[in-house]
């Protein structure tokens, strides 16, 4: 399929990217076909690309954060086997580099408990943990600030939900600038048209509904998961997101792996119906990712690489988190010596 991001320009090349995820489990296809491909090909693009695996993160709306440092090995393994250059790309985690958190402090002066509270995604996050709304969960967006300004992030990959989160982020750049002296710019939003992947229960694919298929299984795990994927009684296959959401979803996947338009591939299966697409989409994911896979399985067999990796990108976090407070501290009339 076309992608949406330009080969490398000079433009590009300018950039930087900030983003990431919680590690609370291996990656599946939702990332895969969401965001991690994207990145991928912005960094081939030209983009300095910075990736945080935000572990303190993980304990927002969770009680029990589950097994972090396992979780951060995966998502640093599945990284590598989807593409991702280490050598070109800053792969870090939130507990290791203090001073990104150090500017929490200011940041929260710059923002009101009621425009905390406003901000929709919070709402969102809030009503689906079922919990109290905790501390951390309400600055979740300036924690989220700190994470694109330390680096001075010019561009972040977010979804439309997101958007409220990044404006927090660039108001509180633009109020610092105001009471202290530039220092930030306001990063711009690099909104994604990348697919929504149904799980295989018709919901969102997501690691915390158990619906997901992870990079990491095995040709027959992947399998097994489309097989009992949920589908419609309608034997004649169509391409219909609206009406037909699960079997659109399947069509996508195989559009995805092959490149060949969903309606085209509907067309194909006609009316030999669900059993038959299913069994073309996972001989398609099985094709697809079994390059992926052999990479992982390689990547995996190389004592010390990911503890290497993130030691490598730990310490330039490290570097650029610590210019930037040294900045801020000196526009706050706080160096002393």
């Amino acid at each position: 399929m076309r992608s949406s991001v330009p080969r490398r320009s000079p433009a590009m090349a300018q950039q930087r990217m900030l983003t990431g995820e919680r590690p609370t489990g291996p990656l599946h296809l939702g990332h895969l076909f969401g965001t991690v491909a994207n990145r991928v090909r912005l960094q081939q693009s030209g983009v300095e690309t910075l990736l945080v695996l935000a572990d303190y993160q993980v304990i927002t709306d969770r009680e029990a954060p589950g097994d972090i440092a396992g979780n951060v090995r995966e998502i640093v393994l599945d990284y590598l086997a989807a593409g991702i250059d280490p050598d070109a790309a800053t792969i870090f985690t939130h507990s290791a580099v203090p001073a990104l958190h150090q500017l929490m402090l200011p940041f929260l002066s710059l923002v009101s408990a009621a425009e905390l509270e406003r901000n929709p995604t919070v709402k969102q996050e809030l009503a689906d943990s079922g919990r109290s709304l905790s501390g951390l969960l309400l600055t979740y967006p300036v924690h989220q600030a700190a994470d694109i300004l330390f680096c001075h992030a010019t561009v972040v990959p977010v979804g439309r939900d997101q958007l409220p989160h990044l404006e927090i982020t660039r108001t509180i750049a633009r109020r610092f600038t105001a009471r202290y002296g530039p220092c930030f710019t306001e990063p711009e939003a690099l909104l994604s048209e990348a697919p929504t992947v149904l799980g295989t229960d018709g919901r969102k694919m997501s690691k915390s509904r158990g619906n997901a298929i992870e990079l990491r299984a095995t040709a027959d795990e992947t399998v097994r998961a489309i097989r009992s994927a949920k589908t419609d009684t309608d034997r004649h296959i169509t391409y219909d997101p609206s009406s037909r959401p699960e079997v659109a979803n399947l069509l996508l996947l195989a559009s995805l792996c092959t490149g060949v338009p969903p309606e085209a591939i509907a067309d194909e299966v006609g009316s030999r119906g669900a059993g038959h697409l299913k069994a073309l989409v996972a001989d398609a994911l099985v094709d697809h990712l079994a390059p992926l896979r052999a990479r992982r399985a390689l990547f995996a067999a190389e004592p010390g690489l990911v503890a290497d990796i993130l030691a490598q990108g730990n310490a330039h976090a490290n570097e650029l988190a610590d210019a930037t407070i040294r900045d801020v501290r000196e526009l706050m009339g706080m160096v002393y010596a």
